[in-house]
Protein backbone atom coordinates (compact mmCIF):
# COMPACT_ATOMS: atom_id res chain seq x y z
CA UNK A 1 0.00 0.00 0.00
CA UNK A 2 1.04 3.43 -0.66
CA UNK A 3 0.74 7.21 1.52
CA UNK A 4 2.09 10.56 0.52
CA UNK A 5 5.44 11.84 2.12
CA UNK A 6 6.80 14.68 2.01
CA UNK A 7 10.53 14.03 1.19
CA UNK A 8 14.22 15.89 0.61
CA UNK A 9 15.73 14.57 -2.82
CA UNK A 10 18.41 16.77 -3.12
CA UNK A 11 19.89 19.48 -0.71
CA UNK A 12 19.32 23.98 -1.52
CA UNK A 13 16.42 22.25 -3.59
CA UNK A 14 12.33 22.13 -2.40
CA UNK A 15 10.88 18.97 -0.76
CA UNK A 16 8.25 17.22 -2.71
CA UNK A 17 5.29 14.77 -1.83
CA UNK A 18 5.75 11.83 -3.45
CA UNK A 19 4.12 8.21 -2.97
CA UNK A 20 5.76 5.91 -1.24
CA UNK A 21 5.58 2.72 0.67
CA UNK A 22 3.16 2.65 4.10
CA UNK A 23 6.01 1.19 6.76
CA UNK A 24 5.69 -2.21 8.55
CA UNK A 25 5.80 -3.67 11.62
CA UNK A 26 9.71 -5.57 11.70
CA UNK A 27 11.07 -6.05 14.91
CA UNK A 28 9.07 -6.89 18.23
CA UNK A 29 9.59 -3.41 19.54
CA UNK A 30 8.20 -1.55 16.56
CA UNK A 31 4.98 1.02 16.26
CA UNK A 32 3.64 2.33 13.54
CA UNK A 33 1.69 5.97 14.20
CA UNK A 34 -0.91 7.19 12.16
CA UNK A 35 0.04 11.14 12.11
CA UNK A 36 -2.42 13.20 13.05
CA UNK A 37 -0.14 16.23 12.91
CA UNK A 38 3.55 16.82 11.96
CA UNK A 39 5.41 20.15 12.77
CA UNK A 40 7.06 22.71 11.12
CA UNK A 41 10.54 23.18 12.35
CA UNK A 42 13.87 25.47 11.26
CA UNK A 43 15.87 22.56 11.69
CA UNK A 44 13.62 21.13 8.26
CA UNK A 45 15.18 24.31 6.86
CA UNK A 46 18.64 23.07 7.67
CA UNK A 47 18.30 19.62 6.93
CA UNK A 48 16.79 20.96 3.17
CA UNK A 49 20.08 23.53 3.44
CA UNK A 50 22.12 20.14 3.84
CA UNK A 51 23.64 22.24 7.30
CA UNK A 52 22.83 18.54 9.10
CA UNK A 53 24.38 16.37 6.59
CA UNK A 54 27.80 16.12 7.88
CA UNK A 55 26.59 15.63 11.20
CA UNK A 56 24.69 13.14 10.60
CA UNK A 57 27.23 11.11 8.19
CA UNK A 58 25.77 12.30 4.99
CA UNK A 59 22.30 10.43 4.99
CA UNK A 60 21.24 8.32 1.73
CA UNK A 61 18.32 10.32 -0.53
CA UNK A 62 15.53 11.03 -0.62
CA UNK A 63 13.79 10.36 3.30
CA UNK A 64 11.08 11.70 4.78
CA UNK A 65 11.79 14.58 6.69
CA UNK A 66 9.64 15.93 9.87
CA UNK A 67 9.95 15.15 13.86
CA UNK A 68 7.16 16.60 15.40
CA UNK A 69 5.15 14.10 15.31
CA UNK A 70 1.92 13.41 16.94
CA UNK A 71 -1.44 11.10 16.15
CA UNK A 72 -2.97 7.46 17.15
CA UNK A 73 -1.63 4.31 17.14
CA UNK A 74 -1.95 2.28 14.20
CA UNK A 75 -0.39 -1.27 14.64
CA UNK A 76 2.62 -2.39 16.85
CA UNK A 77 5.10 -5.60 17.50
CA UNK A 78 4.56 -8.59 19.20
CA UNK A 79 6.36 -6.95 22.40
CA UNK A 80 4.39 -4.24 23.05
CA UNK A 81 1.08 -4.80 24.97
CA UNK A 82 0.42 -1.59 26.42
CA UNK A 83 -0.41 0.16 23.56
CA UNK A 84 -3.71 -0.51 21.08
CA UNK A 85 -5.05 0.41 18.01
CA UNK A 86 -6.75 4.14 17.96
CA UNK A 87 -4.93 5.66 21.08
CA UNK A 88 -3.47 9.02 20.89
CA UNK A 89 0.08 9.29 21.10
CA UNK A 90 2.68 11.69 20.94
CA UNK A 91 6.65 10.85 19.61
CA UNK A 92 9.50 11.39 21.52
CA UNK A 93 12.01 12.67 18.19
CA UNK A 94 14.82 10.20 19.18
CA UNK A 95 14.38 6.30 19.02
CA UNK A 96 16.92 5.06 21.90
CA UNK A 97 18.74 1.84 22.61
CA UNK A 98 17.56 1.94 25.96
CA UNK A 99 20.84 -0.39 26.87
CA UNK A 100 23.65 2.32 26.97
CA UNK A 101 24.85 4.46 30.05
CA UNK A 102 23.15 7.52 29.05
CA UNK A 103 19.98 5.38 28.49
CA UNK A 104 20.39 4.10 31.85
CA UNK A 105 20.89 7.07 33.27
CA UNK A 106 17.77 8.76 32.33
CA UNK A 107 19.72 11.04 29.61
CA UNK A 108 18.22 9.19 26.78
CA UNK A 109 19.35 12.43 24.38
CA UNK A 110 22.82 11.26 24.51
CA UNK A 111 22.50 7.30 23.48
CA UNK A 112 25.12 5.90 21.45
CA UNK A 113 23.15 4.00 19.23
CA UNK A 114 20.29 6.06 18.25
CA UNK A 115 18.28 6.77 15.16
CA UNK A 116 16.52 10.75 14.73
CA UNK A 117 13.75 9.91 12.58
CA UNK A 118 13.32 12.82 9.70
CA UNK A 119 16.70 14.18 10.25
CA UNK A 120 19.26 10.85 10.12
CA UNK A 121 18.14 9.54 6.84
CA UNK A 122 15.94 7.83 8.77
CA UNK A 123 12.02 8.27 7.16
CA UNK A 124 10.06 11.25 9.23
CA UNK A 125 6.87 12.65 9.93
CA UNK A 126 5.88 14.47 7.13
CA UNK A 127 3.78 11.38 6.23
CA UNK A 128 0.55 9.49 6.32
CA UNK A 129 2.61 7.00 8.69
CA UNK A 130 5.74 6.93 10.96
CA UNK A 131 7.24 4.19 12.08
CA UNK A 132 9.14 4.61 14.97
CA UNK A 133 10.12 2.35 18.77
CA UNK A 134 7.97 1.86 21.61
CA UNK A 135 10.54 3.74 23.55
CA UNK A 136 10.11 6.97 21.88
CA UNK A 137 5.82 6.77 22.26
CA UNK A 138 3.64 8.88 24.62
CA UNK A 139 0.27 7.96 25.43
CA UNK A 140 -2.24 11.02 25.62
CA UNK A 141 -5.06 10.68 27.98
CA UNK A 142 -8.09 8.92 26.43
CA UNK A 143 -9.95 11.12 23.89
CA UNK A 144 -7.16 13.67 22.99
CA UNK A 145 -7.24 15.65 19.99
CA UNK A 146 -2.76 14.80 19.23
CA UNK A 147 -3.38 17.03 15.83
CA UNK A 148 -2.47 20.05 17.12
CA UNK A 149 0.12 18.92 20.03
CA UNK A 150 2.91 18.01 17.52
CA UNK A 151 5.70 20.58 18.08
CA UNK A 152 5.34 19.75 21.99
CA UNK A 153 7.83 16.46 20.43
CA UNK A 154 10.43 19.01 19.70
CA UNK A 155 10.13 22.93 19.87
CA UNK A 156 8.60 22.53 22.91
CA UNK A 157 10.91 19.82 24.98
CA UNK A 158 14.01 21.96 23.86
CA UNK A 159 12.53 25.04 24.91
CA UNK A 160 11.41 23.18 28.41
CA UNK A 161 15.24 21.04 28.83
CA UNK A 162 16.81 24.81 28.04
CA UNK A 163 15.37 26.35 30.55
CA UNK A 164 14.98 23.26 33.23
CA UNK A 165 18.49 23.59 33.61
CA UNK A 166 18.78 26.87 34.17
CA UNK A 167 14.97 27.31 36.38
CA UNK A 168 17.58 26.45 39.84
CA UNK A 169 19.68 30.18 38.95
CA UNK A 170 16.44 32.51 38.50
CA UNK A 171 15.26 34.27 41.88
CA UNK A 172 12.14 37.03 42.19
CA UNK A 173 13.28 40.10 40.18
CA UNK A 174 15.34 38.11 37.84
CA UNK A 175 15.21 39.25 34.57
CA UNK A 176 15.45 36.80 31.93
CA UNK A 177 15.81 37.71 27.90
CA UNK A 178 13.34 34.97 25.35
CA UNK A 179 15.23 35.74 21.99
CA UNK A 180 13.26 35.07 18.88
CA UNK A 181 9.39 34.52 19.32
CA UNK A 182 8.77 32.04 16.96
CA UNK A 183 8.14 28.09 17.26
CA UNK A 184 10.14 27.41 20.61
CA UNK A 185 10.07 31.14 22.02
CA UNK A 186 6.44 31.02 22.37
CA UNK A 187 6.92 28.01 24.25
CA UNK A 188 9.44 29.10 26.18
CA UNK A 189 8.05 32.60 27.67
CA UNK A 190 5.15 30.04 29.18
CA UNK A 191 7.64 27.40 30.44
CA UNK A 192 9.36 30.34 32.26
CA UNK A 193 5.93 31.63 33.61
CA UNK A 194 5.17 28.18 34.74
CA UNK A 195 8.59 26.90 36.31
CA UNK A 196 10.53 30.61 37.31
CA UNK A 197 9.48 33.63 39.47
CA UNK A 198 11.68 35.22 37.27
CA UNK A 199 10.68 38.48 34.76
CA UNK A 200 10.40 37.56 31.31
CA UNK A 201 11.49 39.98 28.48
CA UNK A 202 10.25 38.91 24.65
CA UNK A 203 12.93 40.40 22.08
CA UNK A 204 11.92 39.76 18.37
CA UNK A 205 12.20 41.42 15.00
CA UNK A 206 8.61 41.05 14.05
CA UNK A 207 6.46 43.77 16.69
CA UNK A 208 3.30 41.60 15.89
CA UNK A 209 5.78 38.59 17.81
CA UNK A 210 6.31 41.01 20.58
CA UNK A 211 2.29 41.36 21.01
CA UNK A 212 1.96 37.95 20.83
CA UNK A 213 4.46 37.37 23.11
CA UNK A 214 3.28 39.40 25.82
CA UNK A 215 -0.48 37.88 25.13
CA UNK A 216 1.16 34.91 26.30
CA UNK A 217 2.53 36.01 29.55
CA UNK A 218 5.90 38.11 28.76
CA UNK A 219 6.36 41.46 31.15
CA UNK A 220 8.10 43.09 28.66
CA UNK A 221 8.54 43.27 24.57
CA UNK A 222 11.31 44.88 23.47
CA UNK A 223 12.08 45.53 19.30
CA UNK A 224 15.05 43.69 18.03
CA UNK A 225 15.86 46.45 15.70
CA UNK A 226 19.72 47.35 14.39
CA UNK A 227 21.42 46.57 17.41
CA UNK A 228 19.18 43.33 18.27
CA UNK A 229 17.39 44.56 21.07
CA UNK A 230 20.57 45.71 23.61
CA UNK A 231 19.54 48.85 23.45
CA UNK A 232 15.96 48.03 24.66
CA UNK A 233 16.92 45.40 26.92
CA UNK A 234 19.47 47.66 28.82
CA UNK A 235 16.73 50.32 29.14
CA UNK A 236 14.80 47.97 30.72
CA UNK A 237 17.43 46.27 33.06
CA UNK A 238 20.30 49.09 33.37
CA UNK A 239 22.94 46.24 34.57
CA UNK A 240 22.29 43.86 32.32
CA UNK A 241 20.34 40.27 33.19
CA UNK A 242 20.75 37.64 34.34
CA UNK A 243 19.97 34.74 31.13
CA UNK A 244 19.61 35.17 27.30
CA UNK A 245 17.77 32.42 26.04
CA UNK A 246 19.13 32.42 22.03
CA UNK A 247 16.17 30.71 19.52
CA UNK A 248 17.88 32.17 16.48
CA UNK A 249 21.19 31.72 17.20
CA UNK A 250 22.13 33.27 14.05
CA UNK A 251 21.97 36.66 12.54
CA UNK A 252 24.26 38.93 14.97
CA UNK A 253 22.01 36.89 17.81
CA UNK A 254 24.80 35.59 19.16
CA UNK A 255 27.20 39.02 19.94
CA UNK A 256 23.31 40.67 20.82
CA UNK A 257 22.74 38.02 23.59
CA UNK A 258 26.14 38.25 25.33
CA UNK A 259 25.94 42.38 25.76
CA UNK A 260 22.71 42.06 26.91
CA UNK A 261 24.40 39.86 29.77
CA UNK A 262 25.14 41.19 33.42
CA UNK A 263 28.13 39.92 35.20
CA UNK A 264 27.68 36.37 36.05
CA UNK A 265 24.97 35.65 33.42
CA UNK A 266 24.01 32.64 31.49
CA UNK A 267 23.40 32.03 27.54
CA UNK A 268 21.84 29.77 26.29
CA UNK A 269 22.85 28.44 22.96
CA UNK A 270 19.47 26.64 21.52
CA UNK A 271 18.81 28.28 17.99
CA UNK A 272 22.27 27.87 15.68
CA UNK A 273 23.52 28.46 11.77
CA UNK A 274 25.84 31.61 13.26
CA UNK A 275 29.07 31.24 15.64
CA UNK A 276 29.83 32.30 19.24
CA UNK A 277 33.08 34.46 19.63
CA UNK A 278 34.13 35.41 22.91
CA UNK A 279 37.44 36.53 24.37
CA UNK A 280 38.65 34.47 27.26
CA UNK A 281 39.25 37.47 28.89
CA UNK A 282 35.50 38.15 28.73
CA UNK A 283 35.25 34.50 30.26
CA UNK A 284 36.91 35.57 33.23
CA UNK A 285 36.08 39.22 33.88
CA UNK A 286 32.33 38.85 33.08
CA UNK A 287 32.38 34.99 34.68
CA UNK A 288 29.71 34.46 31.91
CA UNK A 289 28.65 30.89 31.24
CA UNK A 290 27.53 29.92 27.95
CA UNK A 291 25.38 26.72 27.58
CA UNK A 292 24.28 24.70 24.75
CA UNK A 293 21.17 22.26 24.59
CA UNK A 294 19.78 19.56 22.78
CA UNK A 295 16.56 17.58 22.27
CA UNK A 296 15.22 17.28 25.62
CA UNK A 297 14.45 13.70 27.08
CA UNK A 298 11.17 10.93 26.75
CA UNK A 299 10.46 11.97 30.27
CA UNK A 300 10.78 16.04 30.19
CA UNK A 301 7.94 15.43 26.99
CA UNK A 302 6.21 13.68 29.74
CA UNK A 303 6.45 16.28 32.02
CA UNK A 304 5.73 18.81 29.31
CA UNK A 305 2.56 17.19 27.99
CA UNK A 306 1.29 17.32 31.96
CA UNK A 307 1.49 21.33 31.60
CA UNK A 308 -0.47 21.02 28.47
CA UNK A 309 -3.12 19.20 30.51
CA UNK A 310 -2.66 20.87 33.15
CA UNK A 311 -3.56 23.98 30.46
CA UNK A 312 -0.19 26.33 32.17
CA UNK A 313 1.11 25.70 28.28
CA UNK A 314 -0.75 26.02 25.75
CA UNK A 315 0.44 26.00 21.53
CA UNK A 316 -0.55 28.74 19.21
CA UNK A 317 -0.41 26.33 15.86
CA UNK A 318 -1.47 27.25 12.06
CA UNK A 319 -2.74 23.84 10.31
CA UNK A 320 -2.38 23.09 6.97
CA UNK A 321 -2.86 19.96 4.39
CA UNK A 322 1.06 17.64 3.80
CA UNK A 323 0.41 18.88 0.53
CA UNK A 324 1.42 22.49 1.30
CA UNK A 325 4.84 21.35 2.91
CA UNK A 326 6.77 23.03 0.26
CA UNK A 327 4.84 26.15 0.26
CA UNK A 328 5.02 25.88 4.53
CA UNK A 329 8.58 25.42 4.87
CA UNK A 330 9.03 28.84 2.47
CA UNK A 331 6.34 30.55 4.55
CA UNK A 332 8.57 29.38 7.62
CA UNK A 333 11.84 30.59 6.09
CA UNK A 334 9.92 33.96 5.33
CA UNK A 335 9.29 34.56 8.95
CA UNK A 336 5.04 34.18 7.85
CA UNK A 337 4.59 31.47 10.38
CA UNK A 338 3.18 32.63 13.97
CA UNK A 339 3.94 30.17 16.93
CA UNK A 340 4.31 26.38 15.08
CA UNK A 341 3.16 25.26 11.28
CA UNK A 342 1.29 21.78 11.32
CA UNK A 343 0.82 19.56 8.41
CA UNK A 344 -2.43 17.74 8.50
CA UNK A 345 -1.88 14.24 6.39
Amino acid sequence: MMMRAGRVHAYHEPITVDEVNIPEIEGPNDVIVKIGGAGVCRTDLHIVEGIWKDAVSNPALPYTIGHENAGWIESVGSAVSHLKRGDPVIVHPLMTCGLCPACRGGRDMYCTDSHFPGLDGTDGGYAEYLKTSVRSVIPLAPGTDPVLLAPYADAGITAYHAIKKLAPLTYPGCRVVVLGIGGLGHFAVQILRALTPATVIAVDAQKQRLAFAESIGSHHGVWAGNDGGVAGVHAIAPEGVDIVFDFVGEHGTPDASLAMLAKGGSYSVIGYGGQVKVPTLDFVNQEINIVGNLVGTYNELAELMELNHQGRVTITAQQFPLADAPKVLAMLDGGQIIGRAVLVP
